[in-house]
This record gives structure tokens, sequence and C-alpha cells, in this order.
């Protein structure tokens, strides 16, 4: 690890630093020192900021930046009104680690592709130009949707799909004090030419809340398949809330991880369910949908029939129809 300064923040107005990487919990960011994929000169830490509460409002609640992944998954309000994110939450990494963890920068964590972190080999996300060495190599745990032919990296996000699922907004402080809410698929950027700009932050932009519109009605469900029971990035993930009324499907909210840059959502499936009974017909077509666009590289291609089959069984223990 390359030498650095560090400041704490007072207020607000010390975490405005064009100049300096913020930190909270470092889960992801000191790793990425260690590994000198991230080198910066100057860390701030926001930890002492008054972004630690959840706070219910009129059809909504706010979450600060600062709140724990853990303490987050155990809130009575977030288990009650919000159970398929603190079922995401519990679904990802390890109870010490979660205790760390910021809402904040849980959303901001970096790709787990192997070849991003090994700084001896080319990669377009940390050195732009260089190539990806993945679209060749070890991809298993990468994208099959949304991807360029410069980057297939996933988000490894497990709360972010959920938060997908739920319509947030992410609430950013601007270095002038003016706030911008972005929903996540503005937060987030496709790879096209440019896979090493991941947000739409600018320098000097501070994360201080995230914002849940009213609970949506029906059946919450987080389904995660990884390659071992814990500690895993999921292979493919669903975030689901379906509300069933009458023998038919009245709503219906998707979202997938492991299987894009960001967390995917995609309204034409929920179109397609909303309206029609629960049947394996409809639960294929949806399928059909989701994976139209869906390329694989050799070592992920089994992702395509996983992500078909994970889905239906998804739909089929919201709907009642079992898969």
């Amino acid at each position: 690890m390359k030498p650095f300064d560090y400041v704490r923040a007072a207020s607000h107005g010390d975490a405005h630093d064009n100049a300096a990487r913020i930190i909270a919990g470092g889960t992801n960011l000191l790793d990425l020192m260690k590994h000198q994929i991230e080198t910066p000169t100057k860390l701030v830490d926001v930890t002492r900021l008054d972004m630690t509460e959840i706070e219910e409002a009129e059809n909504s609640v706010r979450i600060g930046a600062l709140v724990s992944n853990s303490d987050l998954a155990a809130d009575p309000l977030i288990r009650e009104r919000y159970g398929v994110l603190s079922r995401a939450l519990l679904a990802g990494a390890s109870g010490q680690l979660r205790n760390k963890a910021t809402t904040g920068g849980n959303l901001l964590q970096r790709t787990r592709c192997p070849y991003f972190y090994d700084t001896t080999q080319p990669c377009n996300k940390r050195e732009p130009g260089s190539g990806c060495m993945a679209m060749e190599g070890q991809n298993r745990i990468l994208a099959i949707l949304g991807t360029s032919d410069k980057c297939i990296a996933t988000h490894p996000s497990d709360m972010a799909v959920a938060m997908r699922v739920l319509d947030a907004r992410v609430e950013i402080e601007k270095p002038d004090g003016q706030i911008q809410l972005l929903t996540l698929d503005e937060l987030y950027r496709l790879p096209g030419d440019t896979p090493h700009e991941e947000t739409a932050l600018e320098p000097g932009d501070l994360i201080v809340a995230v914002h849940l519109p009213d609970a949506p009605k029906g059946k919450h469900v987080y389904r995660k398949v990884r390659d071992r029971s814990s500690y895993a990035f999921a292979l493919v993930s669903v975030g689901a809330v379906v509300h069933t009324d009458g023998g038919k499907i009245t709503d219906a909210a998707l979202a997938f991880g492991g299987l894009g840059p960001r967390p995917w959502r995609d309204t034409e499936v929920e179109q397609t369910l909303i309206g029609e009974a629960p049947s394996e017909a409809l639960f294929e077509k949806a399928a059909d949908i989701l994976l139209a666009d869906a390329k694989g590289y050799g070592g992920n291609d089994f992702k395509i029939p996983l992500t078909r089959r994970v889905l239906k069984s998804v739909l089929g223990e919201l709907t009642g129809a079992t898969q």
C-alpha cells in the first residue's frame, strides 16, 4: 500500500474534496489499496457525519449513507415492509463485514473480476485501452447482459439488486450543497467504450442517503445462487416482489444480480407477467424476454440456462405455481 494522507471530516464541507477518496467502512476500498488498484493520496473519513439514521416519512423511508448493512437488515421497519432488502443484505458477505460495510459504500463497491484485481493483466476498467482478458479467460462469475467489447465485469452488490426492485433513489450532495436524486439506472453506467467510468458521480460528490418509496404490495423473495453457501458473490440472484389477486399477477418487480455491470431490471419482463395467470408457459415467456440479448463467453455460458431456471422457480414460489 502506498502512503496517503488521512483526514477525518468534521462537516459535509470537508467531504467535498475533489482530490480525495471518501472512506467509511472501507471493506472494499482497503482491499483495492492493498492491491494498488486504487492509490489515493488522501482519504477523507466521513464516519462522524450525520448520515446514520433510518427515517420514516410520508410514504417513504430515508436511509442514511452510513447506516451499516447489519443495522439496515435488522431494522424492524425494513424487515416488515421491505423484506427483499433485508434478505438481500443478509445474503451478502459475512457478519463481520456487514457490521462495517455502509449503505453508500455498498452501492459503490467495485467488480470482483479476477483480471481487475490482477495488476499484471490488462483490464480496461483498471487501465483504459489495455484490453479485456476476461472475454477469453476466466469469466465464470462475469456478465451475460449489458456487456460491451471492452468489458464483461459484473456489479457484485446484493443490496443494490433489492434497491433496484424497490425503485430506490440515491441522494447525492454536490460540492455547492445542491441535492441530486438518481435512480440506480441513472447512477450506474454501462461499460460501452468507457468501462472505467462506472457511475454518474462527479468529483466532490457525496452520497448522503438512499430513499425508498412506499413498500410495494406482494410477496418478497431474494434468491441467490452461488458456489458456496456463505461469503460468496452471486452467480445469479433474483430480487422480486410479486402480488397476485383473483388468480392473476397484478403487480411485479424483478431485478437480477450476477448478470450485468449493474443490477439488471427489464420492465418488459414485468409487463409480460402483469394481468396474466401464472403458468409454465408465462414464466418461459418472461425468461425468453429477459435473456433475449444474453451472451456467454465460454466459462459463463451456464448462466443463461441457470437464470431461466432460477427465474421460473422464484415466480413459482411467489405465485403458488410450483416449478
